[in-house]
């Protein structure tokens, strides 16, 4: 029974996938309705997170960055499921890397290569980059309890060639390929996120306003492998666009003893993120593990 509705289920969101885009957006702004104003999915959390990272903004600003960032959350979830049926021509007019070049340098490097992203723009599209490259992708993902969508994630992220691996995995993964092949693949981690547990060697860094756990690993993974360390800047140029840039942050790990590579990572994403606040994924609890706030946090009543 579970197979026949999971098997229904992809046929559906197949159907979808093939909508053209024009009444394919259309079914995003009415997801839209349905989950901003029906629904009202972890609007609450939404909230909090913005009031968190804005506490300067009026409540009409926050209220204006929060219907913006739901509508472009269903237009992201929608683009996601489009990745089932897009075709290779369209994803590379639609997802571009504007500075190949980099890209290039990185595979020619005789090291292996961290290529931090964040939950920010369309980062699930940027599985396609290595579409018609040599480039060796390993995608690090955290697995889902529904195996459906799980397995669908797995299928979308390796549709382009990456090799998609689970986060816990990745350290295994990486010495066993680089001890026997070293050099020339591209560990592609999200690791904006906060951790699920902290630990007395936990980093906290600077965050929009708060002092907040990171993830370690993709420097420690560099550190380890003498691999290099760099950022994927995704923007969104208009519904349905991308652009993305590959930023160098570090070509040697090796003496670092700060951190200095995440941290500048960090820093990265919080330009972003003030540049255009509703692109950055808000719904989820990132300052639940958070310091007490070293800006000066403005008093106001809670959004309803």
């Amino acid at each position: 029974m579970q197979s026949i509705f999971n098997k229904s289920l992809y046929g559906f969101l197949w159907l979808v996938s093939k909508l053209p885009w024009f009444i394919f957006y259309r079914v995003s702004d009415f997801c839209y309705v349905v989950v901003y104003y029906v629904i009202g999915y972890r609007k609450a959390i939404v909230t909090e997170n913005l009031k968190e990272a804005f506490p300067e903004k009026s409540i009409a600003e926050i209220k204006t960055i929060r219907r913006k960032f739901f509508r472009f959350m269903c237009d992201m979830f929608l683009e996601n499921i489009k990745s089932i049926s897009i075709s290779d021509k369209e994803i590379k007019k639609r997802f571009k890397v504007i500075n190949t070049e980099v890209f290039d340098q990185i595979h020619q490097s005789p090291k292996s290569n961290i290529l931090l992203a964040a939950h920010y723009a369309s980062f699930e599209w940027s599985n396609s980059m290595g579409l018609g490259k040599p480039y060796q992708f390993v995608a690090a993902y955290k697995p889902i309890r529904n195996p459906f969508f799980n397995d669908l994630i797995v299928k979308l992220r390796s549709k382009y060639g990456a090799e998609v691996v689970a986060s816990k995995e990745v350290l295994r993964f990486a010495l066993r390929k680089e001890r026997a092949e070293k050099g020339q693949r591209i560990y592609g981690l999200i690791a904006d996120q906060s951790p699920g547990q902290i630990k007395k060697d936990t980093l906290f860094l600077p965050f929009m306003g708060r002092e907040v756990p990171v993830f370690t690993g993709g420097e420690f993974l560099a550190q380890k492998f003498n691999m290099s360390v760099s950022y994927l800047k995704v923007t969104r140029v208009k519904r349905g666009f991308y652009e993305a840039e590959v930023m160098m942050l570090q070509e040697d790990v090796s003496s670092n003893k700060n951190f200095e590579a995440t941290r500048a990572y960090y820093k990265i994403i919080e330009a972003q993120i003030h540049e255009k606040p509703e692109l950055y994924l808000w719904s989820h609890k990132r300052w639940k593990y958070a310091k007490k706030s070293y800006s000066l946090i403005l008093q106001r009543k809670y959004l309803s």
